[in-house]
């Protein structure tokens, strides 16, 4: 049965606020284009789109940094690459509007800066529908020059943040050598760090935490996850493969399991249950939260309760989206934890 201590939770959210988190991956924008259409070209048999808006928001790794700043009121760095191109400055003015800071990003002018294009459109009485996705990436993994500035930045930024968040999108940062020189470096600092990776995750081992998915867990193990027996068994081979001192996997609406090295292992259940817009982003804001919550002294077990929470909570919203301690608290507030 799951169980869970309300007051002490909603005593210790403002901690949330303290540690500072640096973040290394994959950044991106995702580019939002939305316009509305009344007619066909005549040029091609596609939509005239007349345009009224564009939004940019932080995806990828950068989302994952983006939460943590609206949780801990910006002390979050980032680590990643951009190129010489157009939307290299909006990559980093959107960073730094969003209090994020870029100290440790690394140029390479022969990337180019990663960028999802989505455009949208609408007509009269009709819902905006995406009508087509444009990706401008560089998906090779990056020089051994730029992998040497990027470790650079990692022994002058590990020592000075309290955890690490390696987020992967298999755009090409996390080398093998960005890797292990990170987890190094927080062991020799005795920081945490935690991984948030779709694929190989044997190359990430001896870390504090990761946060699979069931899809990726079920490739990463041989089998599907059907029943308790299965998810514990996916959980301890998880465990044995990476050497990390605890895994937490995500299950959609079946909520989470975390399972750590000492054999402790508890299932979080969905206890803010809410109709789903949308969950893109929702990985990156678990990871974040759950981060935060551990470098701010709750325990791994409360930390993903917190995780949990705060995705139901962005899920809610189209796009990557953030949330934040005032709004965890109103939330957890209304939680009866004695019903689940």
């Amino acid at each position: 049965m799951f169980t869970a201590d309300k007051e002490a939770l909603l005593e210790k959210l403002d901690n949330l606020k303290k540690p500072s988190v640096l973040v290394v991956g994959d950044m991106a924008i995702d580019e939002m284009v939305y316009g509305s259409t009344d007619r066909m070209s005549r040029e091609a048999p596609v939509l005239i789109l007349r345009h009224y808006n564009t939004k940019i928001i932080l995806g990828a790794a950068s989302n994952a940094a983006n939460n943590i700043a609206t949780l801990n009121g910006g002390k979050v760095s980032v680590i990643g690459t951009y190129g010489d191109d157009y939307y290299a400055p909006i990559l980093l003015k959107t960073f730094n509007d969003a209090g994020i800071n870029t100290d440790y990003m690394v140029k390479d002018e022969k990337r180019a800066t990663t960028v999802k294009t989505r455009i949208s459109g609408s007509c009269s009485q009709s819902v905006t529908q995406q009508i087509v996705r444009i990706d401008r990436e560089t998906i090779d993994p990056i020089s051994k020059e730029t992998e040497e500035k990027v470790i650079q930045n990692l022994e002058k930024a590990i020592p000075l943040h309290d955890a690490v968040i390696l987020s992967d999108y298999n755009i090409g940062l996390l080398t093998d050598n960005v890797i292990e020189s990170a987890v190094k470096l927080c062991k020799k600092y005795n920081k945490i760090i935690v991984v948030d990776s779709q694929k190989n995750l044997e190359r990430f081992a001896g870390v504090t935490s990761m946060t699979p998915n069931q899809p990726d867990t079920e490739k990463f193990v041989g089998f599907f996850i059907q029943d308790k027996e299965t998810l514990v068994r996916a959980g301890k081979k998880m465990l044995e493969r990476t050497n990390a001192e605890s895994v937490l996997i995500t299950l959609g609406g079946d909520g989470m399991a975390l399972f750590e090295k000492n054999g402790n292992f508890v299932k979080v259940p969905v206890f803010n249950k809410t109709d789903v817009f949308d969950v893109t982003g929702a990985g990156d804001t678990v990871v974040a939260t759950y981060t935060l919550a551990m470098a701010a002294g709750f325990s791994k077990k409360d930390a993903a309760i917190i995780g949990n929470l705060a995705a139901s909570i962005v899920i809610r919203h189209f796009g990557c989206a953030t949330t934040s301690v005032d709004v965890l608290k109103t939330v957890l507030e209304k939680i009866d934890f004695t019903k689940f």
